[in-house]
C-alpha cells in the first residue's frame, strides 16, 4: 500500500513537470513543426505526435540538457521520418482559400501584425510567404538543419545532437541548405533581392 501511494505521488510529480514542460515551450514546438511542414494542420500533427512520443520516453530525458533540444531531436525525427514514408508532405499556401470540412471556401488565412502599416504588413507577408515557399522545396535535411540554425537560433553542436549526425555534416547540410534556398529565392522572387529585403 505504501510502495503504490509513493508510486502513484512519483506518477503525479512526472505528469506535473511534463505538463509544465508543454506550457513552456508549446509555441516554440509550434512555430519549428509550421517551418518545417509548411502548414497549421501537419504543424499541429507533428507537435502532437512529438509531445506524445516525448512522455513516452521522458524517463530517457537528462534534465542536465536543455529540453528544447531533446524535444527538438524527437520532433525533427518524426518530421524525416513522415517525409520519407509519404514521399512529400502535403502543405497549403497561406494565400489559398481555407477550405470547411463541407468542401465550402471561405477567406484566406491573414496573420497580420497590427503594429506595422499595410504596406510593411504586405512586404513583410511576401517575405515571409517566399522564405515560407523556398524551404518547401529543400530536402527534408537540409531544410531542418536550416530551421534549426536560422529561424530556431540553436548552435552548430545542439543541431548536430538534435539531428543525429556530425558538426561537419550539419555545417555542410546548412551551407548547401542556404545556397540552394537563395538560389530558389533569387529564381522566383528576384523583386526581394532588389529591394534589398534579400541580399
Amino acid at each position: 500500500m505504501v510502495y503504490t501511494a509513493a508510486a502513484k505521488y512519483m506518477e503525479d510529480e512526472i505528469q506535473r513537470e511534463f505538463d509544465e514542460l508543454v506550457r513552456r515551450y508549446y509555441r516554440q514546438a509550434y512555430n519549428l513543426a509550421y517551418r518545417l511542414t509548411g502548414n497549421a494542420a501537419d504543424a499541429e500533427d507533428l507537435v502532437q505526435d512529438a509531445f506524445l512520443r516525448a512522455y513516452r520516453f521522458f524517463d530517457r530525458y537528462d534534465r542536465s540538457m536543455p529540453f528544447m533540444n531533446w524535444f527538438s531531436r524527437i520532433m525533427t525525427n518524426l518530421y524525416i521520418d513522415e517525409y520519407r514514408r509519404r514521399g512529400r508532405l502535403k502543405t497549403v499556401s497561406l494565400d489559398e482559400p481555407l477550405q470547411t470540412e463541407e468542401g465550402e471556401e471561405g477567406t484566406a488565412l491573414d496573420i497580420p501584425d497590427p503594429g506595422l502599416s499595410p504596406l510593411e504588413i504586405a512586404l513583410d507577408k511576401e517575405y515571409v510567404d517566399a522564405i515560407n515557399e523556398g524551404l518547401q522545396h529543400l530536402a527534408p535535411d537540409f531544410r531542418t538543419a536550416v530551421v534549426l540554425a536560422d529561424i530556431q537560433g540553436h548552435s552548430y553542436e545542439e543541431i548536430a545532437e538534435i539531428m543525429g549526425t556530425s558538426i561537419g555534416t550539419v555545417r555542410s547540410r546548412i551551407h548547401r541548405g542556404r545556397k540552394q534556398l537563395r538560389d530558389y529565392l533569387m529564381k522566383r522572387h528576384p523583386e526581394l533581392f532588389e529591394r534589398g529585403d534579400l541580399k
